[in-house]
């Protein structure tokens, strides 16, 4: 639990910076909110998914009596595309003409 939590840290670190310069960032459009701002939201969204990491993997491990790696990639999974890249995409990285 402790290691996703350090894991999750040093990640959102190289996250912020890939995603602003390059994943997210489309020709011809600036973004709609400032660097403060993305920060601060990028943060938000960062401890919710490292809580929801570190919670759920535990949970399913301790409940289901899961292998820990299955419920480490079943709960990764879920978090990463359900709700990383969707409050990414949407709301911090968010673009406009």
């Amino acid at each position: 639990t402790i290691s996703i939590a350090i894991g999750g840290i040093i990640g959102a670190v190289v996250n912020f910076s890939l995603n602003r310069n390059w994943t997210f960032r489309a020709k011809g459009f600036r973004y709609e909110n400032s660097f403060n701002k993305q920060l601060l939201k990028f943060v938000l969204v960062v401890l919710n998914s490292i809580f929801l990491k570190s919670s759920g993997t535990y949970l399913i491990t301790t409940f289901l009596h899961l292998d820990y790696k299955i419920s480490r990639v079943f709960v990764d999974l879920i978090v990463s595309i359900g709700l990383n890249y969707t409050l990414q995409k949407y709301w911090v990285f968010k673009n406009i003409k």
